[in-house]
């Protein structure tokens, strides 16, 4: 942080907001804004003064006072007056300064702040994944800009800032919505249960959105080169460096600081730094959490409504049941279904169950038998003497079934080697294991540092990556296809 003159110094031109007639100087900048989206920049005070007049609070106005008032925001810098000689035939008409006014730069920026202000309820945040899905592919752009000129390549930046801009503003005004004290309260309303489902179903949707274009955009980004990085970043320089500016002197270091620290926060947010976790998988988490906390405080209010519902008609129903029973037999086995068993054990034990559906009965389940060891300190288990097993026949033919699929395994894959080259993407369709092969010399190949891996056999091979992160084939398979980049594996000859 840099504390200048800039920094400490009063802003004349915020003091209509508080002083004692600011409904009247607000009134007038208002309208002056107002004709300033219409593109009317310079208006007389007669025009002011008309407009004014047509609402009950400048009943009593007079076209003194709106003179005076125009003076004093001249005085304040908020508007910009210059005297109209156009129309003046006398020298008395000359005397008389008939001047026309003008919005000054930082009253436009300022009402433009009071309407945003003013609307701020109106105009809440949201959480748009199409905005990740611009992202992604405006960075996607990236290596093609770097052979665009110069306007081209501020035009492609500008759209990507201002949508990165959007969606930082919009997930943090929208979290701290979430986290305020106005919305836990509502949470925990009845009338929240109405629209929790639609809710939880808006931020699900965010987060699909976020887990499948962050990953694609990390992985864009991790792919494009430095070169590529300044090459683009320095036109945005000269592009951004030719745009003449009016009564105002921005030295070359700020704008390149501005362009450069823009991109490191991009990369930051979707890639992390320094081992910080990412702006992008921050938010993740905390969509997940407000999920859960939905959930539990939906839960809550469920629970207390059924706790505090009537059970008098169910208490008569009840009744009524136990008084038709036409022998004790029957109420017994009513009053089993009713009230459960009035004295059981709970059984708690580790048991394997052979299926995972939560809906399956007891009596559904196969039966099982489970030893039950007694809880004294004198128990000790009888130690059973087993003779030590001879398995060596039995390994030495597992060895040589082992030894004998791999050498089968080792002819088909020595099938795919062309010249001593493996191309990805000219394999035909090959077998499963075929693949986890292909893979695991890829992976052991990708992990080391000079690309290089050996084989099982003692073989030699040097992985090499395609030339562009586009070159991509697809790897056809007995039990599927999958899409992956376009490696080659090489082996050395002689080895």
């Amino acid at each position: 942080m840099e504390i200048n003159s800039k920094l400490t110094k009063q802003i004349d031109e915020m003091r209509y907001l508080t002083v004692d007639n600011t409904w009247r100087y607000r009134s007038i900048l208002r309208y002056f804004y107002l004709q300033y989206e219409k593109m009317k920049y310079w208006m007389y005070k007669e025009e002011i003064f008309d407009e004014l007049k047509k609402h009950e609070e400048f009943k009593e106005y007079t076209m003194d006072q709106c003179k005076q008032d125009l003076d004093v925001l001249i005085s304040w810098k908020n508007l910009l007056a210059i005297q109209d000689t156009s129309k003046v035939a006398t020298v008395e008409e000359f005397k008389n300064k008939q001047f026309r006014y003008q919005l000054s730069e930082y009253s436009v920026e300022i009402e433009r702040l009071t309407i945003k202000l003013e609307n701020l309820l109106v105009e809440s945040a949201s959480l748009e994944p199409s905005l990740l899905e611009r992202i992604k592919e405006e960075i996607r752009k990236m290596p093609q800009m770097a052979g665009e000129d110069d306007r081209e390549v501020g035009s492609w930046w500008s759209s990507l800032n201002n949508d990165f801009k959007r969606l930082n503003q919009n997930y943090q005004d929208y979290i701290r919505d979430l986290y305020s004290l106005k919305a836990e309260e509502m949470m925990k309303t009845k009338e929240f249960l109405v629209f929790k489902d639609k809710f939880i179903d808006y931020l699900r949707d965010f987060i699909k959105g976020l887990q499948y274009n962050s990953n694609a955009i990390e992985y864009i980004l991790s792919q494009i080169s430095e070169e590529t990085v300044n090459t683009v970043l320095n036109k945005t320089f000269a592009y951004e460096k030719s745009i003449p500016r009016i009564d105002t002197e921005i030295s070359d270091d700020m704008i390149k600081d501005n362009i450069y620290g823009r991109w490191k926060n991009l990369r930051e947010w979707f890639l992390g730094s320094q081992g910080l976790e990412s702006e992008a998988s921050k938010l993740l988490n905390i969509t997940n959490e407000i999920i859960r906390k939905i959930t539990r405080f939906a839960s809550q209010i469920a629970e207390s409504r059924n706790s505090a519902a009537n059970r008098k008609e169910e208490y008569k129903k009840l009744c009524e049941m136990f008084l038709s029973c036409e022998t004790l037999d029957d109420a017994h086995k009513l009053s089993s279904l009713t009230f459960g068993i009035f004295n059981m054990k709970h059984i708690k034990g580790e048991v394997i169950r052979k299926t995972e559906s939560i809906n399956s009965g007891i009596f559904e389940e196969p039966p099982y038998v489970e030893s039950i060891k007694p809880r004294i300190r004198a128990y000790r288990e009888k130690t059973v003497r087993n003779p030590i097993m001879n398995n060596e026949q039995r390994k030495n033919e597992m060895l040589h079934k082992i030894i004998k699929t791999r050498e089968e395994e080792k002819k088909i894959i020595d099938n795919y080697i062309v010249e001593e080259v493996i191309d990805f993407s000219k394999l035909p369709e090959i077998e499963p294991y075929v693949r986890l092969t292909l893979l695991r010399w890829l992976s052991k190949g990708m992990n080391s540092p000079d690309k290089k891996g050996k084989t099982e056999d003692g073989r030699v091979y040097k992985v090499e990556s395609p030339r562009s992160p586009e070159d991509k084939c697809t790897l056809l398979c007995a039990d599927g296809t999958f899409e992956m980049p376009s490696y080659i594996i090489r082996f050395e000859r002689g080895i």
